[in-house]
Order: C-alpha cells, then structure tokens, then sequence
C-alpha cells in the first residue's frame, strides 16, 4: 500500500513511502517526487476549491491541481474556519467500567499522586538561582537514605515582576503557583521568593487559603537576609521534610483516580492517522473508568473545534470552548500573527500543510467520549471524563498548565522526534512512525507506527497506551523520567505586556 485514503469524500490521499513521478496510486500517477507521509491530489481541483482530508476542509487551492500532484504549502491556501457549529449532538459516552487500579500516593486531601517529590517553587525569576541551589544540594546519594522521595525538583521561571498585578497575566501564574504548591504528586512544598516582586507569596496563600506547615513551608531572599543564608535556610527546611515525605507509601487505587494530560509536539502526517486516534482509544479507556483526559492547546485545535462543540455535554461548555477561539482570533491579530503559524517548519517537512489539517489530527487525542468540562489555562480541572483546557501551542507552556490543573500523567506524541520529558508527572513517549521509533528508540515509549508497518490494530495499540499508563503511574520509570528530563521544562504562559 503505497498511499492511504482516510474518507471516501477526501480530495488527497497520504503516501505511505517516498514516491517517485509516474508511480501509479489510487487511480492517478503521481506528477512531483512525493516524500512520505506527504499529500497526493487525488483527482483535478480548481482555483479556490476546498481540499479535504479527514472528510473534513484543511485548506483551499491556491491555483489549479491536477490529479497526480504533490499538494503542499506551495499550492495549498489557507482560510479562517467558517462552519455552522451545533452543540450536543455527537453525544458518545462509553459503557461504565470499574476494577482497574495502581499503586499511587494517596494524600489526606483525597487526591492521589502519582510521583512523590519535594518542590521548591519561586515566585519570580529573581529567587530562581537560589532554589535551583537549594535543590541541588540534595544530590542521588543524599537521598538514598529515603527510598520513597522520588527527588528535589525547582520549578523556576523568567517572570513574576515586571507585570500587571492583575488580569489574565497575573492570575495565569498564581494559578500555575498555586496548582504546584498542591499538586497530589508533591509530599511537600518550599516556596521562594524574592520579597518585593509584584507576584507576591502573601497574595497567593491569602488567595488560596494555603496554611504553613511542616510539608509546606515559604521564605523571601530580602527577608532571610540575602540569598546564602536563603540557601542554608531552604536546605535545612527541605531536609526536615524528608523524613516525612519518606513516610509516604503506594497502594492500590482506582483508575478513576488519574487525570492524563493528552498532549502531541514534534508533528507530522502520520500524528492524526496513528499516534493521536491511539491516544483517543486509551483515554476512552480511562474515561470509562471514571477517569479524566485533558486536551489542551487552543491554537492546534483550530479547524477541528467544530467537532468538539459537537461533543460538548451542552451548549454552554460548547459555548466557552469558542470563546477561547475567538479570544486566540484576536490574540493573534493584535500581535500581528495568523493561527496558521502554527504548523512548524518540522511539522510542514513531516507532510502537515495548515493548522486546519494539524489540528483535525491532534483533536483525535481526546478520543470520542462527550467534553465534559472547558478550562482556563491552569486552572483545576474538576470535571471527570474528557476535558479542554486553553493553553498556547508551545509544548512545555502547555503543558506546565496541564500539570497546574492537577494532571498526575502526560502522554505525548510526537512524529519528528520531540526531547521532552516532565515533573513531577512523568511523561510517556508515543512515536508515530517505526522508522522515526527505532532511530529515537531510547526516547519512545510506544511505537503506533506498528499500525501502518505491522498492521496492529486501533484497538490493540490503543489498550497497549492505556496499560502503560497504570504501570508507569504505579511508579514504572518512563525513557524521559529515565533520563531525567523535566527540570526545565516548567514554564508558565505568560500573558500580557512585560513592563
């Protein structure tokens, strides 16, 4: 099978290898060099006609195409979306299931980790140097006295002054703030900040109602008086933790109890045909059992947010799910910018051409189930079953906001080859492609490639995704989590002018 047809209503087809001119597929001979993964015209388009793949529009023709063709970013035009939206009438909720389990950390609050790290989050850039010292100190070694602390981790960041002290900036990063300092993957909590930052420490805990205590302790460099004594100071608070946090034990809990951040980066053409509709099935899985996914990143669901309002358990969930489109319109336009920026330059070089095509693809993350909830970026994600929260495209910003709304689970997926990994909820890998999975092999998890190479199915690949994630939240080590990655991968969106 030298090409793929996802709907018998689309105008191209996906070449499933490198194809040269004159090859003959799907009833046309190919016209340009097609590279894998790249788009085929499978039949005469004029000027203006739109260009459907997914059964759905993913962009127009610049000029004429003829059946045979390469169809690119050369002679593909893109439009803002225009489509009549409904609400509520693609309701698919899946049969109720129950018994499935792992091994996590229940803590008093109810809410259940999967990891068991100390943090230090600052409040600003200016306290950053001191926390990353702080938390240096407490070195494998140090902690091999205490089996059951997965680590010292320090949540820095570039902002936290310089900006509004209210408004959507401000209350982004207090809430970002606010979800580490009680997020269930951490047994205690060492806030630092600077003293006269305009994110201010007091603010939050006044905010949040947050109580110190042996497990959640805060401290300002100007009020320590000056940043080695901070450092001193911060150790000698995080050490008394230890032994505490190390009283921490796993025990059996229901799957009901994990809230996966759905996730993709590093895209190319094969994401919405492999990786991403696998993803859906293993959150469908979850959602079954009474369990939450998380799909984030507004701007990559533009095109496909049709499909989602359609899903929408009623018209007001639907209704705020546009109002972060139209609000990202803006956005973009103010800025100067379009949301067809997004795709990258790797992303086009994979065979994505719009963001309506990429969008299509990583809106399959969120599988079919009804969209139960509708969230701001970081904030906590109440709702159980299949949920949106609004996030930047930008991997680790959305991510970071993901973790805030209390996801203790990242599943990625990636076709080009994403370096990401993440704390303190550890990140598993999904490669969308075999060839991509074997070059990369120390970094994937999961190859859904073996659907196109091997012919594993939908199904098969799909539960392999959501066995894992039982194994890896029991405390299975992911390859990212294995080779330490997540210590720079916190960082907030920030929102707003910096003054």
């Amino acid at each position: 099978m030298d090409a793929i047809r996802l709907d018998p209503s689309d105008s191209v087809v996906t070449a499933t290898r490198s194809l040269e001119v004159g090859a003959e597929v799907e009833g046309v001979r190919t016209r340009a060099l097609i590279p894998s993964g790249h788009k085929i015209a499978a039949q005469d388009m004029v000027k203006g006609e739109p260009i459907r793949k997914y059964a759905q529009v993913i962009g127009y023709a610049a000029g004429d195409i003829a059946a045979g063709d390469h169809v690119h970013t050369h002679n593909v035009e893109f439009r803002g979306t225009d489509v009549a939206y409904e609400f509520a009438t693609n309701l698919r909720p899946v049969e109720p299931a129950s018994g499935d389990t792992f091994m996590g950390y229940r803590r008093e609050n109810g809410q259940v980790g999967t990891r068991n790290y100390i943090a230090i989050v600052t409040s600003v850039n200016c306290s950053a140097t001191a926390a990353r010292m702080i938390a240096a100190h407490f070195t494998p070694e140090m902690l091999a006295d205490y089996p059951n602390v997965d680590g010292v981790v320090a949540f820095v960041h570039g902002t936290g002054c310089g900006m509004a002290g209210d408004g959507d900036g401000f209350e982004a990063l207090q809430r970002v703030m606010w979800g580490y300092a009680r997020h269930p993957n951490h047994a205690g909590v060492l806030m630092v900040g600077l003293g006269c930052e305009m994110n201010q420490i007091d603010w939050l805990l006044e905010a949040y109602g947050l109580k110190q205590g042996p497990l959640f302790q805060t401290m300002n460099i100007q009020s320590v008086a000056g940043l080695r004594r901070t450092v001193e100071k911060g150790i000698e608070k995080v050490a008394a933790m230890l032994p505490l946090a190390n009283q921490a034990q796993r025990e059996p809990c229901p799957a009901s109890e994990l809230k996966v951040a759905l996730q993709c980066g590093g895209s190319d053409a094969w994401s919405g045909i492999t990786a991403n509709p696998a993803l859906g099935y293993a959150t469908d899985l979850l959602v079954a059992q009474g369990g939450t996914g998380v799909l984030a990143e507004t701007p990559e669901i533009y095109g496909a947010e049709h499909l989602l309002t359609a899903r929408a358990v009623d018209k007001s969930t639907g209704e705020r799910l546009l109002g972060l489109i139209r609000w990202w319109e803006d956005y973009t336009a103010r800025n100067k910018g379009s949301m067809d920026n997004n795709p990258s330059p790797g992303n086009k070089a994979g065979g994505l051409t719009t963001i309506l095509e990429k969008s299509l693809g990583a809106a399959a993350k969120g599988g079919t189930t009804p969209l139960a909830g509708v969230y701001k970026y970081a904030e906590q994600v109440r709702a159980r079953g299949f949920t949106f929260m609004d996030s930047p495209g930008y991997d680790p910003a959305s991510v970071t906001g993901q973790i805030a709304g209390g996801c203790n689970l990242v599943c990625f997926t990636t076709g080009r080859g994403s370096a990401f990994g993440s704390k303190p909820s550890p990140t598993i890998k999904i490669a969308t492609n075999t060839e991509m999975y074997g070059r990369m092999i120390e970094d994937m998890d999961v190859n859904a490639g073996a659907m196109l190479s091997d012919g594993v199915s939908l199904e098969e690949k799909g539960r392999e995704i959501y066995e894992l994630f039982l194994r890896v939240a029991s405390g299975e080590m992911s390859k990212s989590e294995a080779q330490g990655l997540g210590d720079y991968e916190f960082v907030p969106w920030q929102i707003g002018a910096v003054m």
